[in-house]
């Protein structure tokens, strides 16, 4: 009888162990702006981007993108625009962004860099300055010293973010990230799934342009 009852404790424990160690191991001040919870559709966007948007809008777009991806800058430059006009700004969709950062070295740094400029709430403005001054795969453009001073051009606060960036403080998250990628079959960026109210999920593949995106979340509203 004590066998039969110890067995499922075991298996309990067992169980709790291995969620507990396949989630990265946050500080107080890492998880302060985290919803552990958070999800859409069957994707896990705990440890992505902050919501762009509000976060009761009924369609969300799930962007997974690497900061050295040109497709994903084309799509930043030429289709974002709108979609943020059309749909985020009228409270119809939000924007989540998760990393596949994966093209080369200097991706998973620049890809923590922009959680150290959350922590000083500049999320967004950092992502937006590494988008607009990407150049090519490891070129230099991303390294620590260039990480740096797009942080410097924002005001932040530099002993605080250089402290965060050197010491690799969220590159667990942004590995996370990957596996929660590839998890759901994304293997090139930019990859979208957009989410409806009832959970539905279509994919988009590649800098599609903006009418693909406006028929897809029209259809979900």
């Amino acid at each position: 009888m004590k066998a039969k009852i110890i067995i499922p404790i075991i298996i309990a424990f067992i169980v709790v162990f291995s969620v507990a160690a396949f989630y990265p191991t946050l500080s107080e001040t890492e998880s302060i702006n985290l919803d552990m919870n958070r999800s859409s559709g069957t994707i896990n966007t705990s440890m992505g981007s902050p919501v762009l948007g509000s976060p009761d809008a009924p369609v969300t777009i799930v962007e997974f993108g690497d900061y050295q991806c040109s497709n994903c800058k084309k799509w930043y430059l030429e289709t974002k625009p709108t979609i943020i006009s059309d749909f985020i700004d009228t409270g119809k969709a939000n924007l989540i962004f998760v990393d596949i950062a994966f093209l080369g070295k200097d991706s998973l740094p620049a890809s923590a860099a922009t959680y150290c400029a959350e922590e000083q709430g500049q999320y967004w403005d950092y992502h937006d300055l590494l988008y607009s001054n990407q150049l090519g795969v490891d070129s230099g453009w991303a390294n620590s010293e260039r990480l740096k001073a797009f942080a410097f051009d924002l005001g932040l606060d530099m002993d605080l973010f250089a402290s965060c960036l050197d010491s690799g403080k969220y590159d667990k998250r942004v590995r996370f990230n990957i596996r929660v990628a590839s998890s759901n079959g994304v293997d090139s960026t930019p990859t979208f799934i957009i989410v409806g109210p009832e959970g539905q999920q279509q994919r988009i593949g590649g800098a599609q342009p903006y009418s693909v995106f406006e028929q897809i979340i029209e259809s979900m509203i």
